[in-house]
């Protein structure tokens, strides 16, 4: 009957871990997923890297951006803006609609890639 018991609680505990590792694993996977938010330009902050954009429904998202959010295909801009710096191109695109591509951990949402919206 002892040994019976020492394999149960064996066995729970491995059923425990596994179980715990994979709910960790699918809430990591969940902060990866990359969402898309459409809208108006804002206001742009270059000390915070911070974006704010209005969708078509009114609201807004503040969205970071880094050295490495990708600018996309810049029609409008010349060469410089299309491989250069984030910040010159949010600056210029104020009141203007770009779509962003974002991956969120918590409250923050961090943008991966950024380009004019297709009106």
């Amino acid at each position: 009957m002892l040994a019976r018991s020492k394999w149960r609680s064996a066995l729970l505990t491995v059923i425990f871990a596994v179980t715990s590792a994979f709910i960790w694993q699918v809430a990591s996977a969940q902060d990866d997923v990359v969402h898309i938010f459409s809208g108006i330009v804002k206001h742009v902050d270059k000390d915070t890297k911070t974006v704010v954009i209005k969708g078509a429904d009114g609201t807004e998202q503040t969205i970071k951006y880094t050295d490495k959010t990708v600018v996309e295909g810049t029609k409008d801009a010349g060469k410089g803006v299309a491989k250069g710096s984030t910040d010159a191109y949010l600056a210029a695109k104020t009141g203007a609609k770009v779509t962003v591509k974002y991956t969120g951990k918590g409250a923050e949402k961090t943008a991966v890639g950024v380009k004019d919206a297709v009106e």
